[in-house]
């Protein structure tokens, strides 16, 4: 077994050991802490496995901390599973029994009982989560790892401790979780591989997808997402085939068609390399404090606005599905070549199916998405029919607090292997930026409310609710928009009365 020093040096594994020694037991850190201390990343939750009551052991811990500080830590209790969590300090610490598992066929809920640390490292999913620190008071912070993980963590190898077929057939989410891990492990530096059995053994296994919950399935690719370069991941889902489990639409995107030797590229790789250029723009921006959230103001009237400090998983969403319509929108004209109208409309459409059927929530995050993927093809587009004041702010209208999240995602969608295309469509958005700021200091639009509401024309006129009422409405915010009027209650019940003069309403004051 190998020394460690520094990685346990917290007062919390101390008391652990001392607690341990106490009962009677054997305890170990297992899993991600000790993978994370040889990587040199923070970590804040702690694992312990003890050879017999994790729940017990814990509150040996708890009764030890109040003994020798005068408080105790609250332990709050998962007798299901036989688990037990502590805050000490700051930090999360997770006590379990060490186990041993064996699966039925038709789920992924295992068989448990009690074992040894070795039965537990053996259950566990590779080998670079499967290393223990020893707490024992006679070899305290050795590193027990049966499976050689600190080795495939130096080489950035993904690989499982026991047969990767069983391994994957026991519990499909691994294959899952193996992707996630290479992705989010990786760095400029070191890449890290799946070994090709595990790969191959992924291929074969992923039909075990089926008895997934779409939760665990939404959960991996949400955490994927959040990876500094989400599209590794998208690529190992394809090349194991898993992609048609977990998004058989982003796979739709794959391909080149050629007619009349005209080809279109392909929407995947397009799609890849959007999503990784909006998480480098995205972290940019939030490094240099340009970007925002908002959240309703307490009384309901306005939005209260934050400097956005982490990434948005759901800006990152929208970058994925921005094409996810185009597929069902690809014709091929004569003379012209490949085109893809209306795939934005389309996409959007798709989007409440997508999150539907990945049981992913239906509320503001994903009309949020639903959002950005009808709108991300309008900043550039508008150049094509001249940067108008009215156009700017029908965009600043219908994207709202949005905006800044759009033009990121428009930015980071220009892309072509044509450098004079690229240039051309990068002076294009940049002369949309600069018009966006120069209609939003002039007009307020981002947040427009219409100055003439619903009961304002019903007090102005005696009427009941009515067809009328929407009428004068739209039109009137038309003008704003249009800018024919300026955005003021004066300017706007002037064209109000004009235009339901028109239709033939009269105010009660003019009875």
């Amino acid at each position: 077994m190998t020394r460690t020093e520094g990685f346990l040096d917290a007062p919390v594994f101390r008391i652990v050991s001392e607690a341990a020694r106490t009962a009677g037991v054997r305890a170990f850190v297992i899993g991600g802490y000790v993978r994370d201390c040889f990587l040199g990343r923070p970590s804040g939750d702690i694992d312990i496995v003890v050879e017999g009551s994790g729940i017990e052991l814990a509150k040996a811990v708890s009764d030890l901390i109040r003994k020798k500080e005068g408080r105790g830590c609250h332990v709050s209790y998962f007798k299901n599973f036989g688990t037990a969590m502590l805050k000490y300090h700051g930090q999360e610490v997770e006590f379990v029994g060490a186990r041993k598992e064996s699966y039925n066929r038709n789920s992924r809920k295992p068989v448990v009982e009690d074992g040894t640390l070795e039965d537990d490292q053996k259950r566990r999913d590779f080998t670079i989560n499967a290393m223990a620190f020893s707490l024992q008071e006679e070899d305290f912070g050795s590193l027990v790892d049966p499976f050689g993980g600190i080795r495939d963590l130096a080489a950035g190898i993904i690989r499982t401790p026991l047969d990767p077929e069983t391994t994957y057939s026991d519990d499909p989410l691994r294959m899952l979780r193996a992707i996630r891990f290479a992705t989010r492990l990786s760095t400029s530096e070191c890449t890290f591989k799946i070994v090709p059995g595990s790969i191959a053994a992924m291929k074969k296994m992923k039909d075990r997808m089926v008895i997934l919950s779409k939760e665990r399935i939404a959960e991996e690719l949400n955490k994927m997402l959040l990876c500094r370069k989400p599209s590794m991941a998208f690529r190992l889902l394809d090349e194991t085939g898993l992609i048609e489990y977990v998004l058989p639409q982003l796979s739709k995107l794959k391909g080149v068609e050629t007619v009349e030797g005209h080809g279109h590229k392909d929407n995947f790789s397009h799609t890849l390399q959007v999503v990784d250029t909006l998480v480098e723009n995205e972290l940019a921006a939030i490094a240099e404090g340009r970007l925002h959230d908002y959240t309703p103001a307490e009384d309901g009237d306005g939005f209260m606005e934050n400097v956005r400090t982490e990434p948005y998983l759901w800006l990152r969403w929208a970058a994925l599905l921005h094409d996810i319509g185009k597929p069902a929108s690809k014709r091929f004209e004569p003379g012209t070549g490949w085109t893809f109208h209306g795939h934005e409309i389309i996409g959007s459409k798709m989007v409440p199916k997508i999150f539907q059927q990945l049981k992913m929530p239906l509320n503001e995050k994903m009309k949020y998405v639903q959002k950005l993927v009808s709108l991300h093809h309008r900043p550039v587009a508008l150049v094509d029919d001249g940067v108008t004041d009215s156009a700017v702010r029908r965009l600043l209208f219908e994207a709202g607090n949005d905006i800044d999240d759009l033009m990121l995602l428009c930015n980071a969608d220009i892309t072509s292997k044509n450098p004079v295309k690229v240039e051309r469509l990068r002076r294009n958005f940049t002369l949309v930026q600069q018009k966006l700021v120069e209609v939003e200091a002039k007009d307020a639009i981002r947040n427009f409310k219409n100055p003439i509401t619903g009961e304002y024309v019903m007090e102005v006129y005696g009427i009941p609710p009515c067809k009328e009422i929407g009428i004068l409405k739209e039109h009137v915010k038309n003008a704003i928009l249009d800018g024919v009027i300026g955005n003021t209650f004066e300017e706007a019940d002037r064209m109000m009365r004009e235009y339901a003069s028109e239709m033939g309403l009269v105010a009660k004051d003019e009875n």
